[in-house]
């Protein structure tokens, strides 16, 4: 059986009880534990090839569609590389307007520049990739720091970028005016609530909120599977206006895996969420910005849902450009886990209003 097919096929072998192939299936798009070892870091700063196949149909049982909720499917890519360092990519923001040149990071303390080529409004593949090491203040490679490489967030201010660190909790702060991938980062200080979030489902997601936003000049942390008194997600606005600690409203066993801020004012969410039992799937839902504040419980609609019969993995990055068309581009990246059993896809929609 082809591995399309195979993909396609395992919720009837779920529900036949869950064969050792079914659970196979199961594992490829599970957020997979880490690795103890820093087995994928890059030491030094290294152009690679990354190959590109593309993946003409988000839903295969389906190829005549491309709406699924709000969202408009525009094309996708399967990554790989023969370099072994790339992969478990877990936050990815453009460096353009364009929608071209990327910045990402692995949750092995490596970082990743270089554009995406079109072909028209579709995406054909990559080029100018390189891989680097994301350096401490004193110029070193943060893995060689016990526990210091889980990096799972990126946000960006212009030329500053941030970084959440889950399994420590803790934020880094680099300014790419000096050096870009070679600037050394600070820890920045944050609230001891941040610190005693979970182990392995802290800093998840962050968000920078610029000029002539609602919260402008505030850094949106959002926890993976922190939660507050009544079990739902914990938030934290730090800096800007009104720093304090807020709640996303948690339902159907959701767990946060990233988020960006739309021009609009809307705080999409990406959330996933994983069983042995119903599988994985993925929702994007939206937030107003205007109605988060300190003490604040969100919330907001679904705007796209997609589960294992659709192209997805464990998506754990996304991020957002507006053409010059005027229209709302989301891409979305997945995070492999180094696994023969998952892959890294990059995924295009356009949003319809």
């Amino acid at each position: 059986m082809s591995n399309h097919r195979s993909r396609r096929s395992f919720i009837g072998h779920a529900a036949a009880g869950f064969s050792t192939f079914a659970l196979s299936r199961l594992a490829r798009a599970q957020p997979a534990p880490k690795p103890a070892l820093i087995e994928h870091a890059v030491a030094a700063p290294v152009g690679i090839e990354v190959n590109a196949r593309p993946i003409p149909n988000f839903e295969p049982r389906d190829r005549a569609r491309t709406r699924f909720g709000s969202l408009d499917y525009r094309g996708g890519l399967v990554l790989t590389s023969p370099h072994r360092g790339f992969g478990g990519l877990s936050g990815f923001r453009f460096l353009d307007s364009k929608g071209e040149r990327f910045l990402a990071i692995s949750d092995q303390g490596t970082w990743f520049t270089g554009r995406i080529r079109y072909s028209g409004r579709i995406m054909t593949g990559l080029g100018d990739v390189e891989a680097a090491p994301v350096l401490n203040a004193e110029g070193r490679p943060i893995t060689e720091k016990r526990l210091w490489y889980d990096t799972e967030s990126l946000a960006r201010d212009g030329d500053l970028v941030y970084v959440g660190l889950e399994r420590v909790n803790q934020i880094m702060r680099f300014d790419f005016a000096k050096g870009g991938t070679r600037a050394r980062g600070e820890v920045l200080p944050t609230p001891p609530a941040v610190r005693k979030l979970p182990y392995n489902k802290g800093l998840e997601a962050l968000v920078f909120v610029p000029k002539g936003q609602p919260l402008a000049g505030t850094l949106i942390a959002l926890s993976e599977g922190g939660f507050d008194a009544d079990g739902n997600l914990i938030g934290f606005l730090l800096g800007g206006p009104t720093p304090g600690q807020f709640s996303i409203r948690r339902t159907d066993q959701q767990l946060i895996s990233d988020a960006v801020l739309l021009p609009s004012g809307d705080l999409l969410i990406l959330e996933r969420k994983f069983s042995w039992f119903t599988g994985v799937d993925i929702r994007i839902r939206a937030i107003p910005l205007k109605s988060i504040a300190p003490g604040a419980l969100v919330d907001g609609p679904v705007l796209f849902k997609a589960d294992l019969g659709h192209e997805i993995d464990n998506m754990e990055g996304i991020d957002a450009h507006v053409t010059a068309d005027g229209e709302t581009v989301l891409t979305l990246v997945s995070d492999d886990n180094f696994s023969m059993l998952q892959r890294t896809l990059l995924l295009q929609f356009a949003l319809v209003e």
